[in-house]
């Protein structure tokens, strides 16, 4: 896994050139959506819930994986899914992949109104949209991560309303060919569940493709991202400010150690870094013991204004 700027001090010269590529191609990114409006595939969407409250960003241990905002949460429990030989437990969902595919998945439904998602050989679509084409061992993850995705239970709970369900009602597994060593194709079908897409369509929040694919690398910048573009347009007045405390909490409630907040603001301002060069509306500033948030424009304009 590549290291970003403040995750480790090993390798510094090499640690220099990768930031510096990276930051390279996020100005680049945040360049084109400054100067040019999202049309077509820029635009993509997410659940409301989801953009508070995130799924795991690194490897769980255990079945179940449980994280809460405010008056948002989110369970995670890991399931079975029929990979070609009967049952195999999968692992609970987790870091950027399972996000950028949930958001491609979520994408289709909210575009074309509809359950069920024609995926054919579209995983190398997907792939192609985040820059991913060539690289196997991106299908590789991609394959892993979506079986968990479609194989998990979900409840998502926010004031008082709680959905209870999977988002995949059926899913046919992506079955390798051993024989023929050839790589396994997509599945031709994914069906969201009723309750998800019905959820979905409530509340779903406008993202800028783009800025997706320009963050795919790290799970905690496409989390900041999703949350600013749906808090952001939502302020009114002088702003608020969130202290260090309370963004752990929504994050990352796995920094436990002897100063998590400290280690937390590190990782955090790093990631809002990388968010704010492809999010170039958002007004949000580090300030003592937290950041402060003002009220912005959302990555992409709501028509008739904001849902969920």
């Amino acid at each position: 896994m590549t290291k970003t700027s403040g995750e480790g001090r090993g390798a510094p010269e090499i640690e220099t050139r990768k930031t510096t590529l990276t930051d390279r191609k996020l100005i680049g990114a945040g360049i084109e959506i400054a100067s040019t409006p999202p049309a077509g595939e820029d635009m993509a969407f997410t659940h409301a819930v989801l953009c508070q409250v995130g799924l795991p960003r690194a490897k769980v241990e255990g079945r179940e994986f449980m994280r809460q905002s405010g008056a948002a949460w989110v369970n995670v429990q890991a399931g079975y899914l029929d990979e070609g030989n009967g049952p195999v437990l999968q692992s609970v969902p987790y870091g950027a992949m399972p996000r950028l595919g949930l958001a491609w998945v979520s994408t289709f439904a909210v575009r074309n109104r509809e359950r069920e998602i024609p995926i054919g050989e579209s995983a190398a679509e997907f792939l192609r949209l985040m820059g991913m084409e060539d690289d196997g061992r991106r299908y590789t993850t991609l394959r892993k991560q979506m079986h968990a995705l479609a194989a998990a239970r979900l409840q998502l709970g926010f004031k008082g309303r709680t959905y209870n369900g999977q988002p995949v009602q059926q899913f046919d597994a992506w079955v390798s060919n051993k024989e023929t060593q050839q790589r396994p194709l997509w599945p031709g079908v994914m069906l969201l569940s009723e309750g998800y897409y019905g959820s979905l369509i409530e509340s779903a929040v406008p993202l800028d493709n783009r800025a997706l694919h320009a963050l795919k690398g790290s799970a905690l910048a496409l989390d900041v991202y999703a949350w600013l573009a749906h808090r952001l347009h939502r302020i009114n007045g002088r702003g608020v400010i969130l202290r260090w405390k309370s963004l752990r909490e929504q994050f990352a409630q796995e920094y436990r150690g002897k100063n998590p907040d400290k280690d937390f603001k590190k990782e955090f301002l790093s990631a809002l870094k990388k968010v704010l060069a492809v999010y170039p509306q958002a007004r949000v500033k580090p300030v003592t013991g937290g950041v402060l948030l003002i009220g912005s424009p959302p990555p992409i304009p709501y028509k008739g204004g904001p849902t969920g």
